[in-house]
């Protein structure tokens, strides 16, 4: 058998059933949710708005915040078709095997864990600073050469590697600790962004919306280019739905839990970044709001300083649930690929005592770890957006082959106005790609290429497809 014929082998959904039938299933909706908002309404929220309405938008980033809701909650449903239909563990990467072939399954779990482990490490850092705010309100000033890596003038970002370290000390506890943790952070969390929302609701001027999308970002087809680029940027924002997929081998019942702990994150989390966007822009001029702590500088502006606190403790507990969902994904997504042989197979391991992939959570921890601690993410932090957008390309196009496939039938949740919504998200995933900067773009190819050799190299001797 040629290479080339072995690299597009599909796998069989009975063989990741099988393979991932001692995971434990004790996953509800609730739970789903908690780790999907948890993941969604992370950095993105406290720091997206601001920089995409002083660069790109205005006021009417709201607007690209409200499409970027809409296109995921397509994305959301195709994923959540895929996941009731496979209700295995490894996302994109195992649905991909299965329609398409090994080798593109392979490159969108290549792509999500680039995803996965940046924006672990990106969220780390960002808490890091939030938290050197935070003690510098007390009085407490730490030295430089324990906020920042080698690159940026220090010897290592401390405390972004041990909220990292902290989380992997909670997920070591097992999933029935890590469920309750998540949970009750989500539920103060939101409770912040609402008093924010409600609260902030009250000092909004009227004219800081006129004019509503300034000319300055007006360009390309009918003028929506500035739009169209926030949405783009935004798209890292609703980075959570989709790890929720990667967790389908945990769930209980996941034919109907799995497309409602991805529908609700959706919603939920749509809901929070327009109203949150909308009084943002209104308390303060968009042209203001190129910093990376919009809500704080916001409450300093109408003097309500008191609270900048609060806003600065909701973005740590946003954090710090983004990063313990997004660990928790990671070492799930390294599992499936050591499971299935394409990464070393100590990595699909699953210890008898913990029921957790041990050896998959170590390797994820020590890379995300050396990322937050030594290196500056501004220019790869951009690459989370087109790995996200590469699979829900994927993902979506693929809704039109799975309902062909006779082998695949179920009974679970399935995409509304099929074939012609599936194909309208696949599309507007090309159209974001095509988005994205230029460098961001040639170092993905660089990161794909990287992971065609490796396959060549490895995968492809070493798969139990093969």
């Amino acid at each position: 058998m040629s290479i080339f014929t072995r690299a597009f082998r599909r796998e069989s959904v009975q063989n990741y059933i099988n393979a991932d039938s001692h995971m434990t299933r004790e996953l509800t909706t609730r739970d789903l949710i908690g780790l999907g908002v948890g993941t969604v309404i992370g950095t993105g929220i406290f720091i997206l708005p601001g920089h995409e309405a002083a660069q790109h938008a205005g006021p009417a980033v709201s607007v690209a915040f409200l499409i970027a809701a809409i296109f995921s909650g397509l994305s959301g449903m195709a994923f959540a078709e895929f996941s009731s239909a496979m209700p295995v563990a490894g996302s994109a990467y195992s649905y991909g095997s299965v329609i398409y072939g090994e080798i593109i399954g392979w490159l969108l779990g290549w792509s999500l864990i680039l995803e996965y482990f940046l924006a672990v490490s990106a969220i780390a850092t960002g808490f890091s600073a939030y938290f050197g705010n935070l003690l510098t309100i007390f009085g407490i000033h730490m030295p430089k050469s324990l906020m920042a890596g080698p690159l940026e003038g220090g010897v290592v970002n401390l405390f972004a590697v041990l909220i990292i370290l902290v989380v992997t000390a909670i997920l070591s506890r097992g999933l029935s600790t890590s469920k309750k943790v998540e949970n009750a952070a989500v539920v103060l969390k939101v409770a912040i962004l609402g008093l924010f929302i409600i609260g902030g609701s009250f000092f909004i001027k009227h004219t800081n919306y006129v004019p509503f999308y300034p000319k300055e970002f007006h360009s390309g087809v009918f003028g929506l280019n500035g739009i169209w680029a926030a949405t783009a940027s935004i798209i890292f924002a609703f980075l959570g739905f989709d790890t929720i997929a990667a967790h389908a081998a945990e769930v209980k019942n996941p034919q109907k839990t799995m497309a409602r702990g991805i529908i609700g994150t959706v919603l939920i989390s749509a809901l929070l970044y327009v109203l949150f966007a909308v009084v943002l822009t209104g308390i303060v001029n968009y042209k203001k709001l190129g910093v990376d702590d919009p809500a704080a500088f916001a409450l300093q502006a109408i003097h309500q300083t008191q609270f900048s606190v609060v806003i600065i403790v909701g973005a740590l507990i946003g954090m710090f649930t983004a990063i313990l969902a997004l660990v928790y994904a990671s070492s799930r997504l390294t599992y499936s690929f050591g499971r299935d042989g394409l990464l070393p197979k100590p990595l699909g391991k699953i210890s008898s005592g913990s029921r957790l992939p041990v050896n998959a959570l170590i390797v994820a921890v020590v890379v995300e770890s050396i990322f937050a601690g030594l290196i500056p993410l501004n220019t790869l932090a951009s690459l989370i957006n087109a790995g996200t957008l590469l699979a829900f390309t994927f993902i979506n196009f693929g809704i039109l082959i799975l309902r062909r496939r006779k082998d695949l039938s179920h009974d679970g949740f399935k995409v509304p106005g099929y074939p012609v919504l599936p194909f309208i998200a696949g599309v507007i995933s090309l159209l974001l790609i095509a988005k994205l900067p230029v460098n961001t773009l040639f170092l993905f190819s660089l990161w794909v290429i990287a992971g065609i050799v490796w396959y060549a190299i490895y995968g492809v001797r070493n798969s139990k497809l093969s």
